[in-house]
């Protein structure tokens, strides 16, 4: 147990601001409440390890958690044991002999002094491997991969845990801990790969095991991955998952022996609470997924995981073994698939189509809980869900069918959630069959800010959405800073919807919304009038005081709105001329570029920002140079983009965007262009929407020009 006297001999105040709670949370963790141990455990952690930075008090701490770990009359030891894993990973993980500076600015050693706390306990974890508690077991198992340096007795223990463990789950940890350790220790490598390699090509052995000893083999070495690697594990998981037999199934339950209808009904509940509460739906919607964020329904889905990332950009591997995964008979396997799926579609480029397809046939009206997961993630692909488009529209109708047109308003929480899923996929590819839906949205008020959504890709509709929309928007309490109706979401949908019907309503949210200061509303209510653009035309008598509004944002966007419903370049451009030297340059130099040769007097100081700024400013400058000086300004143009997209790769959907405008002026970039289209992968800072878009964009360029 704790030494008290050396406990209270250190003087924790002087650590950092939390070192004073430290000694009591110690000693709450030996409580005989175990509600209190837990609390102080969790506690504990956030007071020395916040987001992985650790502390002076976290090396202090230490000692006295191993002693707790040590005594067998210490409560709860596999959940200090796992604490002990927690702060040494975070220790081992980011101790890579630099500098390292504290939350104060100062440099630390708290990470080098823990790592090394942690090595020299190895033997603890050795002990606590060996525990007859599996729990405490468990726990340390990960640790002999993280903490023992001595490479020949590290294979040594593992080999003896691999063959004393207790069950497959137990034999599965000690399996991936090898990993860890030929990861960390290159010169056991040879021996644990070659163990790898018996237990996954003897068929005497357990399946599991065989699977995660294939898996963790190719995560070792993923340069010796070879033909059969995919298709045999395959087989195991096949094996793993054996079709249920015959008879009535519960499709309310995974394999996890989970009930999602449940959970999707106390969730929907929870979520409903927090609105009622003033909390904006749309924000208590992101909590509830960030909820099930990580969620796991399939005890082959960490293996997986780990198999996917070893195949890496192999897509044709990872698209077959997907394939099994997403018609596995297991569904929590499938359900998990489609994270998987959506992943390799967002990461690693390449035609997906199959995938997608696969994808949309987990869409079962049998299933909601993973048609609902399907239909978020076609409806998060935006138009590479194409293929999926007839699968969408086949199970919308199908919920309508068996549920009635009010579906989308389904009592049942899993059934609604499921079908507005599927609904907002097939309006985002402007499918008019999803309108039915979004207008049951909009006038039954349930979910509707969902419906809003997506109400804007819907243009054969505008004719019912907009007097809904503007109906809506009109009905907006804007003297709330966060109504609960989102006025933003409004009028971007009726500006995408174009339709000269919503002015009035756009007219009264600016504004109401100048009135009562709400400057992001009048912004986006004056961005809407922009779209619509001359048919606005009786707005100008409220937005032109707006083009002097002291707040900068406001100021831009009526200055916009102006040029579109007015279109008069020598009242525009002076104002244009002025944005140029604030924040809004950006902004200032798109609008110039959209007026084109008129805007002549803009030249100079636009080629002055294609020089002298941020990448991103002279991007936008460089395009409205082009747009405004046309053919003479080509070569300025060209270096400029060239020359921002090497600084700064996020700037390369507008920078490709402007260089397929340019047409064959754009023929000195094609090198670059080609570049980009022979990378599996976009870049990690750029979206997988905007990577889509670029990839576009680059094969626009090359078959005009290349």
């Amino acid at each position: 147990m704790i030494n008290d006297l050396e406990l209270d001999g250190v003087d924790w105040a002087s650590l950092d601001d939390d070192g004073e709670r430290i000694p009591s949370l110690l000693r709450a963790m030996t409580s005989a409440d175990p509600s209190a141990r837990k609390e102080a455990r969790t506690a504990f952690f956030h007071a020395v390890s916040h987001q992985g930075d650790l502390y002076d008090s976290t090396t202090a701490a230490l000692p006295f958690l191993f002693a707790l770990a040590d005594d067998p009359a210490t409560p709860d030891r596999a959940g200090i044991v796992a604490l002990l894993l927690a702060l040494g990973s975070s220790a081992v993980e980011r101790d890579d002999g630099g500098l390292r500076f504290g939350s104060d600015g100062e440099v630390t050693t708290a990470y080098a002094d823990c790592a090394a706390i942690m090595r020299a306990h190895a033997d603890s974890f050795v002990a606590y491997a060996s525990e007859p508690d599996p729990l405490v077991r468990r726990a340390a198992l990960e640790g002999l991969g993280l903490f023992l340096d001595d490479a020949g007795r590290a294979v040594g223990v593992l080999g003896e845990r691999l063959g004393a463990a207790s069950d497959t789950a137990e034999r599965l940890l000690v399996v991936e801990t090898m990993a860890t350790l030929a990861l960390r220790l290159p010169a056991t490598k040879d021996a644990v790969v070659a163990r790898f390699d018996a237990l996954a090509d003897d068929p005497a052995t357990d399946t599991a095991i065989r699977l995660g000893a294939l898996v963790q083999r190719a995560h070792c070495d993923p340069g010796a991955i070879v033909a059969d690697t995919v298709p045999t594990a395959i087989e195991l998981l096949r094996r793993l998952t054996p079709a249920p037999e015959p008879g009535p199934t519960d499709t309310c339950h995974d394999s996890s022996g989970t009930c999602p209808c449940a959970d999707a009904e106390r969730a929907a509940q929870e979520q409903q609470e927090a609105v009622s509460q003033g909390a904006p739906p749309h924000i208590a919607a992101a909590f509830t997924d960030l909820a099930r964020h990580g969620r796991t329904h399939a005890p082959t889905t960490a293996l997986l995981t780990t198999f996917h990332e070893a195949l890496g950009t192999r897509v044709p591997e990872r698209t077959a073994l997907l394939a099994a995964q997403l018609r596995s008979p297991d569904s929590g396997t499938r359900y998990d698939a489609i994270g998987m799926a959506t992943r390799l579609i967002n990461t690693v480029r390449g035609d997906h189509s199959a995938l997608v397809l696969l994808v949309a046939d987990c869409l079962d009206p049998q299933d909601a809980y993973t048609s609902a997961e399907a239909a978020k993630c076609l409806a998060a692909l935006g138009t590479d869900a194409e293929p999926a488009r007839e699968a969408l529209a086949s199970y919308v109708g199908a919920r309508r069918d068996t549920h009635g047109p009010e579906v989308w308003a389904a009592p049942q929480a899993l059934v609604r959630q499921a079908h507005q899923e599927a609904v907002l996929a097939l309006a985002g590819l402007g499918d008019p069959r999803a309108l039915p839906c979004v207008l049951v949205g909009l006038d039954s008020g349930v979910d509707s800010w969902r419906a809003v959504l997506v109400a804007g890709g819907i243009g054969a509709g505008a004719g019912e959405l907009v007097p809904r929309l503007a109906r809506d928007l009109t009905g907006v309490d804007f003297s709330q800073e966060w109504p609960v109706t989102n006025p933003h979401a409004l009028a971007s949908a009726l500006g995408r919807l174009g339709d000269a019907g919503a002015v009035p309503a756009l007219v009264h949210a600016l504004t109401q919304s100048v009135r009562h200061e709400q400057w992001s509303t009048a912004c986006s209510a004056l961005e809407a009038l922009t779209a619509i653009g001359p048919a606005a035309a009786p707005a100008p008598g409220e937005v032109r005081p707006l083009a002097e509004a002291e707040d900068l944002s406001v100021r831009m966007a009526a200055t916009a709105a102006l040029w579109a419903l007015e279109g008069d370049a020598a009242d525009v451009v002076p104002r244009l001329l002025a944005l140029l030297d604030t924040y809004k340059a950006a902004d200032a130099a798109d609008v110039l570029g959209r007026i084109g040769p008129a805007a002549v007097l803009a030249l100079p100081r636009l080629r002055e920002i294609t020089t002298k700024s941020s990448e991103w400013r002279r991007v936008h400058a460089a395009a409205a140079l082009w747009d405004v000086g046309g053919e003479a300004e080509a070569a300025v143009v060209v270096d400029a983009l060239l020359a921002a997209w090497e600084e700064n790769d996020c700037t390369a959907t507008f920078v490709v965007e402007c260089l397929d405008r340019m047409g064959p002026a754009a023929a000195p970039a094609l090198p670059r262009i080609r570049d980009e289209l022979s990378r599996p992968q976009g870049s990690y800072f750029r979206s997988a929407s905007a990577d889509r878009e670029l990839l576009h964009l680059c094969r626009s360029v090359l078959s005009r020009l290349g």
